[in-house]
């Protein structure tokens, strides 16, 4: 996990045309994202190496979060509430989250792209071949994580690979309970492997292309 500091982020939304500040506090996200030999430790299931996990849904990387704090002995950052009768998917507000919780869990959106950026300006930390697997250097399939050039916080594959979850909710007036995703993928153009790109999914999905980075809150300090 690295130490990433606080500070102010400004995101954007193509499709809306909005920009908003967020002023984040100083916070822990893993130098890559989850591997599939890491979730395979946790929960016995795909083991691919250092490959990204994928296909998992939102809830599964929710699931994910809490199911490995309690092994390491960590309060879990989320409650689950009562789900619907057909058990897929808690409705909106069924899910909260314990900020003061010192488990794992995934990123803001805010704190992805603050952490995304690293103190730089422009659309990428640097050139994309360099930093990211996307459609013209990935020959149409997944990496290995950590192969590409890191950002200067030291985070590896931010963009390209895979895109990521957040914990936001994308734009509840208009898609509901649709939450964030970020970074691109292995199979995205160059337009879409940039910082301030932010894409949606409905929370129970499993797409191919679709990971997680483990974000934790320190514990303050005595």
């Amino acid at each position: 996990m690295i130490n990433v500091p606080g500070g102010p982020v400004t995101l954007n939304d193509r499709r809306t045309q909005r920009s908003w500040t967020v002023e984040v506090a100083p916070y822990l996200l893993a130098a890559h994202p989850l591997t599939q030999a890491a979730h395979a430790q946790t929960t016995g299931t795909q083991d691919g190496g250092r490959l990204p996990a994928h296909s998992l849904s939102w809830w599964d990387a929710v699931g994910y979060c809490n199911t490995l704090s309690l092994q390491e002995g960590l309060t879990p950052a989320y409650h689950l509430h009562d789900a619907t009768d057909d058990g897929d998917e808690a409705p909106d507000g069924g899910i909260t989250w314990d900020r003061n919780a010192d488990g794992y869990r995934l990123p803001t959106e805010a704190e992805w792209e603050h952490a995304c950026r690293a103190g730089t300006s422009g659309p990428r930390y640097g050139p994309l071949d360099d930093i990211a697997w996307h459609r013209d250097n990935s020959e149409d399939h997944i990496h290995e994580v950590a192969t590409r050039r890191p950002n200067p916080w030291g985070l590896y594959d931010m963009l390209g690979n895979i895109w990521e979850w957040c914990w936001d909710l994308y734009d509840p007036e208009v898609y509901g309970s649709y939450r964030v995703l970020k970074g691109g993928g292995w199979y995205d153009p160059h337009w879409s492997c940039r910082t301030s790109v932010r894409r949606r999914s409905h929370p129970t999905l499993r797409i191919e292309d679709v990971g997680l980075r483990l974000a934790r809150t320190p514990r303050p300090q005595p």
